[in-house]
């Protein structure tokens, strides 16, 4: 899944000056026929250990759950597990 990220991360880049030219045209026959994973939407954030896509800290870039565990290991400098 990380891999299929990366592949559209650099397909939304390769394409975005030819999608930004064509919205301004105004051409969206046009717009349709290129990949659908050139579109940036299409990119979800994720872990960066693990590659969960859900619950995803963007101040970290890692999901909650690999916040926890690296909070209960002492990992994360600063913060200080209380009661969770």
């Amino acid at each position: 899944m990380m891999a299929r990220e990366v592949k559209r991360a650099k397909l939304a880049q390769k394409y975005s000056a030819k999608r930004a030219q064509l919205k301004a045209d105004g051409n969206f026959v046009a717009l349709s026929r290129l990949p659908r994973n050139s579109n940036p939407n299409r990119m979800h954030n994720r872990c960066k250990l693990t590659g969960r896509p859900r619950g995803y800290m963007r101040q970290f870039g890692i999901s909650r759950i690999t916040f926890r565990e690296m909070a209960l290991q002492g990992l994360i400098p600063g913060l200080k597990k209380a009661s969770w």
